[in-house]
């Protein structure tokens, strides 16, 4: 929500999708997020700026070099998500939310491509990945249909404070203040 809240633009076209989908039938399904292309690019966009866990622990599978570093065959190393999503390297523009980035990318939440992990990779990624997603999805749209949502007054997008707190994963330092209003579907009608 805060990166949409900050985003207007963003936040007026994934709603536009959810409404259009629901347009029609009065309430939102399960089954109907299927069809929310756009909202899946957001989260999808969201999780690479905000991953759920900054570092995820590895052991190497066998000696390497790094950097002219020898790492040794089961050294613990740290793989650091939170920069992975912010690697010029592999990201243009790395700090815009830009949803739109995965309409010409193709990249999965599996880790088949390890500039985008946000649920790990290979034989120890996060066994509720799917849970997690269906429980950002299905929420998500729903507060997009069912509210119209504002800053309270005298703050504007700019002003959101988008910094991250300390800990395994990465909660928001502050809150999120909004003022949610019913949206009432007969108006578009």
């Amino acid at each position: 929500m805060a990166e949409m809240m900050r985003n207007p633009h963003i936040m007026g076209k994934a709603q536009a999708e959810v409404r259009q989908v629901v347009k029609g039938k009065g309430t939102l399904e399960e089954s109907d997020v299927q069809s929310l292309k756009y909202l899946k690019l957001v989260i999808k966009e969201t999780l690479r700026l905000h991953p759920p866990f900054s570092l995820l622990p590895r052991a190497c599978k066998e000696e390497c070099e790094v950097n002219g570093y020898t790492i040794p065959l089961k050294a613990r190393v740290m793989i650091n998500v939170w920069a992975l999503g912010r690697n010029p390297d592999f990201w243009d523009e790395p700090e815009s939310f830009k949803p739109e980035r995965f309409n010409s990318i193709v990249i999965d939440f599996l880790g088949n491509n390890f500039e985008y992990i946000p649920f790990g990779a290979g034989k120890r990624n996060c066994p509720g990945m799917n849970f997690g997603l269906a429980n950002m999805e299905l929420p998500l749209a729903k507060l997009l249909y069912y509210f119209n949502w504002k800053l309270p007054t005298g703050m504007e997008p700019k002003d959101i404070d988008m910094n991250e707190g300390i800990g395994l994963s990465l909660p928001r330092k502050n809150g999120l203040y909004l003022i949610p209003t019913s949206y009432d579907p007969s108006i578009d009608d």
